[in-house]
């Protein structure tokens, strides 16, 4: 069947579907708006929505599938030097691999991603990145790696919110305490 609408179009819809939190529907969306991308010889755009593909299946509950999706979004970024969305990719394949309880590969794509993020300056992510790490390596019983994640993620964050700002004092305390400063 031949879709009446334009990639763009289903990229549209997808992003409504998404806030509407109907995250199979927005999946579906985003999986024509990628295959009407490819058929026009946009890669890149279709990876990207193909990554968006991935979060709406992680919101539903389908891991599996968004790792399927992921399979070589970090590889077509990478070819063509966007590292913001390489990293980003990383990420999210990190976030499948934990949710399927795989940590080993989770930590070191979160680690992939951290180290991209950190190299084109984006603290902001990179916090991001870094507290999704702290808590995998809670769950893992890694409470020391964790405070460190967290710290080296929140130490990043130019402009704190209230909550960062109290995190940040808090996670000193070990710091000082441990001599670390």
């Amino acid at each position: 069947m031949i879709s009446s609408q334009t990639p763009q179009q289903w990229k549209v819809k997808g992003e409504k579907e998404y806030q509407k939190k109907a995250f199979l529907d927005a999946e579906i969306a985003f999986q024509q708006a990628a295959d009407g991308f490819r058929a026009v010889g946009d890669k890149l755009t279709a990876a990207e929505m193909d990554n968006n593909r991935s979060v709406c299946l992680l919101q539903a509950d389908k891991p599996e599938m968004a790792l399927q999706v992921l399979a070589d979004t970090p590889d077509i970024f990478a070819k063509v030097g966007d590292q913001h969305r390489q990293a980003m990719a990383l990420g999210n394949q990190a976030a499948a691999l934990a949710a399927l309880k795989r940590f080993d590969e989770a930590e070191e794509k979160y680690q992939q991603s951290s180290t991209i993020l950190k190299d084109i300056g984006d603290t902001e992510l990179r916090t991001d990145v870094m507290k999704s790490l702290s808590a995998l390596q809670l769950k893992r019983g890694q409470q020391l790696d964790a405070l460190l994640s967290m710290h080296i993620g929140l130490q990043q964050t130019e402009k704190p919110n209230l909550r960062q700002r109290f995190l940040k004092k808090l996670l000193e305390i070990p710091f000082n305490i441990m001599g670390r400063k």
